[in-house]
């Protein structure tokens, strides 16, 4: 329960933040433009709070906080005095009325740099892409990768770090070649390439990586217990951190994928697990959980191990100075923008399954996950998706801010104003296929948790 509710309420306040910047855009260039804004709304439904501004603007914070909008004066929906006509929307010039419109995804994108700037400021730790184990037979040692070495570039992007790995890998989903260029364990450097061209990857069940068939390097883990998790079957036998496993059913163990294994194998058993606890033996007896897995019934204790340290040189912390970091800001929104743009483009195309589509039920994990991770982590996050909102809302769709800018296009070359039968025609096509695809994306979270 206690995850279900931080993972609400932190995507209420990513939802609450990014709607807030988007919607401040319009506001802001519609009233520089000099439009009358009669109301500022986050959310929808009846109003929780609202504020009459000296400004003359009903400031709202409504009860669903799915969305928002600014309502301006508008001669097509309002009835306006003829010394407020040159206020109206719908009575600006062609260049103000797209201005408006255009500034919601458009500081959508200038937040996403002032967030991954503050990131770059505070610092974030990341991890070198070193190569990890290779699965036999898999694209990864098809291609000749080999444990040990280090990702420097997917395609001809540089990669510092497994996040900037793993969304180059992305990029390429649906193509039939993964070019890599990597450092070998001798110094030497070597150009890779997959043949990805029967690549399955899903999501839901794997990550980029492991579909390709390799893992990162992560220090081994030690026999040491890490963390133990709360009401678990070991939380319940009074393992405790700091315990050191010597032997599982009399069965002694050299490491700690010898306990998983015996752990496994025995779902529902009551089991001896005999431990060093601060230099003393002793003995534990202990229910093992059991859950479903692809493999079948398996059991659990619901621990972690210490592991070893990681070896010099293999974690270090993005930290920039102002400057700096905002140069880094502005190309990793860059590439956000354009990798969002490639990837609609493959879902157009079908290289990309609708399966990929995600909705607000995993919005709102990713919020809560990256919320618990830290402030440069959720900054990161707030980055992510409010690249999307600007993409998204960039799409010419009407009943989107793009489709409005469609329109204004097609004003703009014919000279005159779309005829309103085909605007309100196109505003119910529109709103149909943002219903299909909300519709997919919410059927694939539910999917995904059940």
């Amino acid at each position: 329960m206690f995850a279900f509710l931080w993972s609400l309420g932190a995507f209420i306040v990513a939802l609450g933040i990014l709607v807030a910047v988007h919607e401040w855009g319009h506001f802001y260039v519609a009233r520089r433009c000099g439009v009358k804004v009669e109301r500022f709304s986050i959310g929808f439904g009846k109003p929780l709070w609202r504020r009459l501004g000296k400004d003359g603007t009903e400031y709202v914070i409504a009860a669903i906080p799915l969305g928002g909008y600014v309502r301006m004066l508008d001669e097509r929906v309002d009835q306006v005095k003829a010394e407020d006509r040159h206020r109206a929307f719908n009575n600006q010039s062609l260049g103000r009325r797209m201005a408006i419109i255009a500034a919601g995804p458009g500081v959508n994108f200038l937040f996403a740099i002032l967030a991954l700037w503050l990131m770059y400021s505070i610092g974030i730790e990341t991890v070198k892409p070193v190569v990890g184990e290779i699965q036999p037979s898999s694209i990864a040692a098809e291609g000749n990768l080999e444990a040990g070495d280090t990702i420097l570039a997917v395609g001809n992007k540089p990669t510092s770090d497994w996040e900037s790995v793993n969304l180059e890998l992305v990029s390429f989903i649906g193509d039939e070649q993964l070019p890599l260029q990597v450092r070998k364990v001798s110094g030497s450097l070597r150009q890779l390439t997959l043949d990805i061209s029967h690549w399955q990857f899903d999501p839901d069940k794997e990550s980029a990586l492991g579909s390709l068939g390799f893992t990162p390097f992560r220090p081994e883990p030690t026999l040491t217990i890490g963390m133990v998790g709360e009401g678990s079957p070991a939380d319940e036998a009074n393992i405790q951190v700091g315990d050191v496993v010597k032997a599982v059913n009399g069965k002694a163990v050299d490491r700690w994928e010898d306990v998983v294994a015996i752990i496994q194998e025995r779902p529902g058993e009551t089991s001896q697990i005999d431990i060093v606890r601060e230099n003393n033996d002793v003995e534990v007896q202990v229910k093992i959980g059991q859950r479903e897995s692809a493999e079948g019934l398996q059991g659990y204790l619901g621990v972690s191990p210490e592991f070893s340290p990681w070896p010099e040189g293999y974690v270090f912390t993005h930290h920039y100075g102002p400057i700096d970091g905002f140069i880094k800001a502005t190309d990793k929104t860059w590439r956000l923008v354009t990798l969002s743009v490639q990837m609609i483009g493959k879902l157009v195309t079908g290289d990309v399954s609708v399966k990929s589509l995600s909705g607000p039920i995993s919005i709102a994990q990713g919020a809560g996950v990256s919320a618990g991770y830290g402030l440069v982590y959720f900054l990161s996050f707030l980055a992510l998706i409010s690249v999307n909102l600007g993409i998204i809302n960039l799409l010419p769709l009407p009943m989107l801010d793009g489709g409005h800018l469609m329109y204004y296009m097609i004003e703009l070359i014919t000279g005159k104003p779309v005829p309103e039968k085909v605007q309100e025609w196109g505003f119910r096509i529109g709103g149909m296929l943002l219903f299909t695809i909300m519709s997919i994306a919410i059927f694939n979270d539910i999917s995904r948790i059940t």
